[in-house]
């Protein structure tokens, strides 16, 4: 199966099962008396949205070089994923709010919440949970941000349904103050993700560096090459989910033009072949005996 056939079939699983559980939750929620499981039907709603985005995002970074954009679209995965990050932060603060204006305004007119929610609750945790492995396996696959940002949405959905089991039950016991406190652990947990995703399409949109971890493997790993005397500058960065790589190796001063051409040429191939993610290399040749190689 191509990449576009498993884009629109993890869409149409992420949107077709948030709609079919937030409504159930809703109802769930407003029938058996529980604000917390009202807040988790908005925040299964809003992954309805966080899944058109990503798909919106992937389908668009997927597009050719153009010659307006000659490096190609990747960012755009990137824009999606910040815009889900910021959308995920948005639902934590209502839900927050939500929680907070129970306790502090509205205490008395708490309810403790009846079966159903807590029944609800275990079944959104058992389906959220099932739909984040089932998108992160395909995100991993392809290399989606976008998808891992929206899979994380999934597994935040099943663990604010964790705290609205814990804040229901609670309230069943006899303390209905935890089901609005419930609210503000959900809260938390959410802007904790947001913050995460957000964090890394911000850094993959800067030209950030790859890990030291990355780099010393690239490093040996062009150093082994056949004709590579020395390495004398090695620069990466990210671009969406791809990797530009800035490399001079130092070869043997008396080789001709065209054998120092054709070992540029072979560490390029190479590296691209061992390294799937990196789109693209620009490789400097100096002489091996140059005494001022770059840094």
């Amino acid at each position: 199966m191509d990449e576009k056939k498993i884009f629109d079939r993890l869409s149409r699983v992420g949107i077709f099962g948030n709609v079919l559980l937030a409504a159930f939750k809703l109802f769930a929620g407003i029938l058996g008396k529980s604000g917390a499981m009202v807040s988790d039907a908005v925040h299964s709603l809003s992954d309805v949205f966080a899944t058109v985005i990503a798909w919106i995002g992937v389908r668009l970074s997927r597009r050719k070089e153009d010659t307006e954009h000659p490096y190609g679209h990747e960012r755009l995965e990137c824009v999606a994923s910040l815009a889900l990050g910021l959308i995920l932060a948005g639902t934590g603060i209502g839900i927050g709010w939500s929680g907070i204006r129970k306790l502090l305004w509205d205490r008395g007119s708490i309810e403790i919440p009846t079966m159903l929610p807590l029944i609800a609750a275990v079944i959104s945790i058992a389906v959220k949970e099932g739909m984040y492995q089932y998108t992160m396996h395909y995100a991993r696959m392809l290399d989606s941000a976008a998808f891992k940002a929206d899979a994380w949405h999934h597994r935040s959905d099943a663990i604010s349904s964790v705290g609205s089991f814990i804040g229901i039950g609670m309230a069943k016991l006899g303390v209905p103050v935890m089901d609005p406190v419930a609210s503000l652990i959900i809260c938390a947990l959410i802007l904790k993700v947001a913050f995460e995703i957000s964090r890394d399409a911000v850094s993959k949109m800067l030209d950030t560096a790859c890990d030291n971890q990355f780099e010393q493997s690239l490093r040996t790993f062009v150093g082994a090459q056949d004709g590579v005397e020395r390495i004398d500058l090695l620069h990466t960065r990210q671009f969406g989910n791809k990797i530009y790589v800035d490399l001079e190796i130092a070869v043997e001063s008396d080789i001709s033009l065209i054998d120092a051409h054709r070992i540029a040429e072979r560490v390029h191939s190479a590296v691209e072949r061992e390294f799937p993610n990196v789109k693209h290399v620009m490789i400097h040749v100096n002489p091996k005996e140059d005494l001022n190689p770059a840094v």
